[in-house]
């Protein structure tokens, strides 16, 4: 009977290393885990930036309107016998006098 204890013993040490610190145990487990979420994280932020991309492909696509929107706003282009002005916002110190 008492050999038989120890073989158990033996057998449920065994068990727990394999668990917890052989390949596919624990420490894998954690660190797998880890990793996808990181990567699921990267993945949500592409797919937003990829969304906005097609947004602008498809605007471009549409017509004039887009390009004419992308070049005033990025270019600070006018159109030909049009008026730019610029306001500006009074400064923090200005405001309180």
């Amino acid at each position: 009977m008492r050999l038989f204890q120890i073989v158990l013993l033996c057998l449920a040490a065994f068990l727990q290393y394999r668990l917890w610190f052989a390949n596919n145990g624990i420490q894998d487990y954690t660190r797998i885990k880890s990793t996808v979420e990181s990567h699921q994280e990267l993945n949500t932020k592409l797919s937003k930036r990829n969304k906005l991309l097609k947004a602008d492909i498809e605007d471009l696509k549409l017509g004039l309107e887009g390009v004419e929107e992308r070049a005033r706003h990025e270019l600070g282009m006018i159109k030909e016998n049009e008026t730019f002005i610029r306001v500006l916002p009074r400064k923090h110190h200005e405001a309180n006098n």
